[in-house]
């Protein structure tokens, strides 16, 4: 391979950010030891921000995005990898600064990659992607720290995205009793046949609320929202529970007290799933092929080509997709 098609994004004199499908060169990718074959990418928050032009996720443009990709390795020079082996590579700093999951060809270095584990196709890696891996390790954090089905309601919130639905999923298959939250209509039946036992309106939440404390709704809670949301689910734990942060979609700042903290034992607990351990993250892989595997992912998932990947993006940006979209790069 010596020529593939990718997404690219350039500034223009004027400070206006355009993207377009291009031919590029793979010479043209930065240095990294396994050249691989992308064949699904799929669309994440930070990706729109990084083709809208948001130089607190890429610094220099022209640049195509992608934080994901999944596909096959033409060479490598390590010796933990071979032409032909499958591999799927979610953060550090792809799609950011380093040419992401956009392109038929993605060059990195060999710490970023994983190798397919078995029972997850390389699709169905990339409809979970990094959204699904992050509400993965939420869900994990949360049974580390005590979290079981017999304590009572998890809240979901935001559960209308990527990171919501696949939590809501995981949570019902493990028997948890799921509450999910969303301000979309349109999402109640798709999360009821996800799982979730009730819908909470957006509203109820995503209000400020001056109370340093609040009735004890949620035994635990996944949170990708932040801001008075955070704030709210923090107040409304039940004693010892806890919340698994991993989103800002409302606000990377919230306003809290210890109350809720010394009075009832709460635990808010941090995610990132950009900066983990390749053996970490490959541990948690091959739990989502195997005892965590999802059998409706088809359901949260809408198969794109190029043709549709900047309308996607856009619809990713303004916050009007549900669930996941997964680009099929030979389409």
């Amino acid at each position: 391979m010596q020529q593939f098609k990718a997404m690219q994004v350039t500034e223009s004199a004027d400070g206006k950010f355009q993207a377009a499908i291009v031919e590029r060169g793979v010479n043209e990718l930065l240095e990294g030891d396994t050249l691989i074959k992308v064949r699904y990418s799929s669309l994440n928050y930070k990706d729109a921000l990084s083709f809208s032009g948001n130089k607190g996720v890429t610094r220099q443009y022209p640049h195509t995005p992608g934080i994901d990709a999944a596909g096959t390795v033409i060479s490598s020079d390590s010796s933990n990898f071979k032409a032909g082996d499958e591999v799927i590579v979610i953060g550090y700093d792809l799609g950011m600064n380093t040419s992401g999951g956009f392109g038929q060809a993605i060059r990195v270095p060999a710490e970023w990659v994983v190798k397919r584990p078995e029972g997850l196709s390389l699709k169905e890696s990339m409809v979970l992607g990094t959204a699904g891996f992050t509400a993965a390790l939420c869900i994990e954090k949360l049974i580390i720290n005590g979290a079981k089905p017999d304590d009572g309601k998890v809240l979901v919130t935001g559960a209308s995205g990527g990171v919501g639905m696949v939590a809501v999923a995981l949570l019902s298959k493990l028997g948890y009793s799921v509450s999910a939250s969303t301000g979309k209509e349109q999402a109640h039946s798709i999360l009821k046949q996800l799982g979730a036992d009730e819908i909470v309106d957006r509203s109820s939440l995503s209000e400020e609320n001056s109370r340093p404390m609040l009735k004890e709704d949620w035994a635990a809670a996944v949170d990708v929202v932040g801001g008075h949301t955070l704030s709210n689910v923090i107040k409304s734990l039940r004693y010892g529970g806890s919340v698994a942060a991993c989103g800002l979609v409302q606000s990377p700042a919230f306003e809290a007290t210890v109350l809720p903290f010394i009075l009832r034992g709460v635990n808010l607990l941090g995610v990132d799933s950009v900066q983990l351990p390749i053996t970490v993250k490959f541990a948690l892989w091959h739990k989502l092929a195997v005892e965590w595997k999802l059998d409706n992912l088809d359901e949260i998932c809408t198969e794109i080509g190029f043709d549709d990947l900047e309308s996607s993006l856009n619809q990713v940006l303004n916050g009007g997709a549900n669930g996941r979209f997964v680009l099929d790069l030979n389409s």
